[in-house]
């Protein structure tokens, strides 16, 4: 790979840039692929490269009064009985005051109803919105799971032992996290990787359950994003996590379900730690 495409031994923005677009011809690819396969850190660059142009914006969605009620509340300013002529003086007071009572009560009624609906759709946005924004997070989540099977590549930080993978992330990272030691004797720590999920810095922790690969991604919790929710499938992944005062945990496999869950149980527990 010559000086060009290479910066400080490592591929150039440009370069990252192009392979994420797709703009690299053959040999340029062939060579950019060769040198992922042995750089963890372009390797992850190419990878959050990759993430950020797929992530998508959540615009907001404006409340506005259906057209029935708009309709309903025409009907009933045109209801509204008009200006007292000289013959109405000779309605009784008690009439009057009855009329303008049912008036006030219609128009009360009215209010409430449009408040009431505006707060059930109110309601239903945010709830198909978290929707929306889970789903996005799990696709990220499962893309990246298949990115790290796919470059085959060793971990940035190779160890089982939680003591060195944990302390690892000191200074990388701007929170801190728990890892389980009492694991099933199947399920392996393969070490760990640092990397952007969901525009955040985040760690990747990469476990081995059998011949299963999990990847468990741990970011910072905003509180302005959707949490990741009970159990679900993305592209023939399973998909899980939880959610504590100070993070977002979400883990990724084609692991039997259980397997997986039990996992995220068991590192969401040591977080209380």
């Amino acid at each position: 790979m010559t000086t060009q495409y290479l910066a400080n031994t490592h591929l150039t923005p440009a370069i990252l840039n192009a392979l994420a677009d797709g703009e690299l011809r053959a040999a340029q690819l062939d060579a950019a692929q060769l040198h992922l396969a042995t750089c963890p850190q372009c390797t992850s660059a190419a990878l959050a490269q990759t993430m950020l142009k797929t992530a998508t914006a959540k615009a907001g969605h404006r409340y506005t009064v259906p057209e029935h009620l708009q309709s309903r509340l025409l009907h009933q300013i045109r209801q509204e009985p008009a200006q007292s002529s000289p013959r109405s003086v000779s309605k009784s007071a008690y009439s009057f005051g009855l009329g303008a009572f049912s008036a006030w009560t219609a128009a009360v009624a009215t209010l409430l109803i449009c408040v009431g609906v505006l707060f059930i759709q109110h309601t239903a946005q945010r709830a198909s919105t978290a929707s929306n924004e889970y789903a996005a997070l799990s696709t990220e989540a499962v893309d990246q799971h298949i990115a790290t099977l796919a470059a085959d590549a060793p971990p940035q930080v190779l160890s089982s032992d939680r003591h060195t993978v944990k302390p690892w992330f000191q200074g990388k990272l701007p929170f801190s996290f728990n890892l389980p030691e009492n694991l099933p004797p199947d399920t392996t720590l393969a070490g760990a990787n640092l990397t952007y999920f969901h525009n955040q810095p985040a760690a990747l922790l990469l476990y081995s359950i059998g011949r299963h690969r999990v990847s468990v991604f741990v970011r910072q919790r905003t509180g302005a994003e959707a949490s990741p929710e009970p159990l679900t499938e993305h592209a023939g992944f399973h998909v899980t996590g939880f959610t504590t005062t100070e993070l977002d945990v979400v883990a990724v496999s084609d692991v039997d379900p259980a397997r997986l869950t039990s996992l995220a149980n068991l590192i969401e527990q040591v977080q209380a730690k």
